[in-house]
């Protein structure tokens, strides 16, 4: 049994419940147990993976970045992806759930385990990368 850290930038509260909603499911499916923390943003996401990363078998980066009118989402989209993939490449086994949006429609679309459930995705993908971690170990 894994442990996973789902760790949620909670901006969009209702948007998050979902991807949390389909993290936690499948995880459960996969017969492994989580804990979720919240940080302030997207951009502090990576900080407290790197913080827990001897705790933990693998994590879930959760949030939702909406464009706006300023260069901040194009910062905080790319920086949070491009730090996460550097963890992963440092060996971590990380799923992005991370969605990064036109509009909150879009957002929704993407959240809902009903529809295309990233955070369920980014669960299972979490797991995927645990499994090859063990066996390349």
């Amino acid at each position: 049994m894994a442990r996973v850290l789902i760790v949620e930038a909670r901006f969009y509260a209702h948007l998050n419940d979902l991807l949390i909603a389909g993290a936690r499911a499948a995880i459960e499916a996969a017969g492994h147990e989580h804990e979720t923390i919240t940080v302030p943003g997207a951009l502090e996401i990576p900080a407290v993976v790197a913080l827990a990363a001897e705790r933990y078998d693998a994590f879930v980066a959760l949030g939702v970045v909406i464009r706006g009118e300023t260069y901040h989402f194009e910062i905080v989209a790319g920086e949070s992806a491009r730090a996460l993939m550097a963890l992963t490449l440092d060996g971590l086994a990380i799923g992005n759930g991370i969605l990064t949006v036109e509009d909150e429609a879009q957002a929704l679309t993407r959240a809902q385990p009903t529809e295309k459930d990233k955070g369920g995705e980014a669960a299972k993908a979490a797991l995927a990368l645990l499994d090859l971690r063990r066996r390349f170990g």
